[in-house]
């Protein structure tokens, strides 16, 4: 779908995350799958058939089912299905289709597109299909360049995922600290632009947004659940300035600091 542009997208009505009630089947039906759906498995345990190929699912599970598909699926009702589905179609003819069926090991990314997608009709924001409708495009990349990669490629790009998000996990364990990028490149072993570049790409955000996000949400914890007032939690976490930390805050949450209980 690498040659489909985002407004050539058609998206149907029927798309969720939901968790499946015990009682949940997908029966077959006597005609085929007339659209395009997206079928991503959370956790829980089922499985799923297409075009008379069983599959046994569970978290991680991806399938997308083409147009003229036969499907069914069954879930175990002490282990719920917890499902994301996407339907949509096309407006002019598709040559490069992600695969069917796959087990996504590295899904963080992959997840936070999905619930990107859901959560823009969700709250009904302003031109929702349309950024949908790019979502969407970056999720078929997602899966195509899966496809693409060469066993090599897919290590090497795990590791870096790990990389990442150990240095985010660094951050956030040490709110108070004043991280330099270049410090936090060394961290993940990586030049200070690439690591920047990668960590947007990883966490959705830039290295300094990350770190002012995670102070900010120390910050909240100490105003809530230590007895900390605003100029002791401001000193804490290394402002030295109490004013600017205000703003920062309110910023950030949409309060003062001085209106946390």
């Amino acid at each position: 779908m690498l040659d489909i542009s985002p407004e050539k997208l058609t998206l149907k009505p029927a798309f969720a995350k939901i968790v499946c009630e015990p009682g949940w089947r997908w029966a077959r039906r006597e005609k085929p799958m007339p659209n395009f759906d997206l079928f991503y498995v959370w956790s829980g345990e089922g499985e799923v058939e297409v075009n008379g190929v069983h599959h046994e699912v569970g978290p991680g599970s991806c399938f997308l089912f083409r147009p003229g598909d036969y499907t069914s699926a069954t879930h175990n009702p002490q282990k719920p299905l917890v499902l994301t589905y996407i339907h949509f179609s096309t407006d002019e003819p598709v040559e490069v289709i992600p695969k069917r069926y796959r087990l996504l090991k590295d899904t963080v990314d992959f997840e936070f597109l999905l619930s990107r997608y859901v959560r823009l009709f969700l709250i009904q924001t302003f031109a929702a299909e349309e950024e949908a409708k790019l979502v969407l495009k970056q999720i078929m990349i997602h899966l195509l360049r899966a496809d693409f990669q060469t066993p090599v490629e897919k290590k090497a790009s795990n590791q870096l995922t790990e990389a990442i998000h150990e240095v985010a996990n660094f951050i956030r364990q040490n709110p108070s600290v004043a991280h330099r990028v270049e410090d936090l490149a060394m961290r993940a072993q990586l030049s200070p632009r690439y690591f920047s570049m990668k960590f947007r790409e990883v966490l959705g955000m830039s290295v300094q947004t990350y770190m002012i996000r995670t102070r900010i949400d120390r910050a909240q914890y100490l105003l809530t659940h230590a007895g900390m007032n605003v100029t002791e939690v401001a000193d804490a976490l290394g402002y030295r300035d109490i004013f600017f930390f205000s703003r920062q805050f309110k910023q950030y949450t949409g309060k003062n600091p001085s209106e946390i209980k």
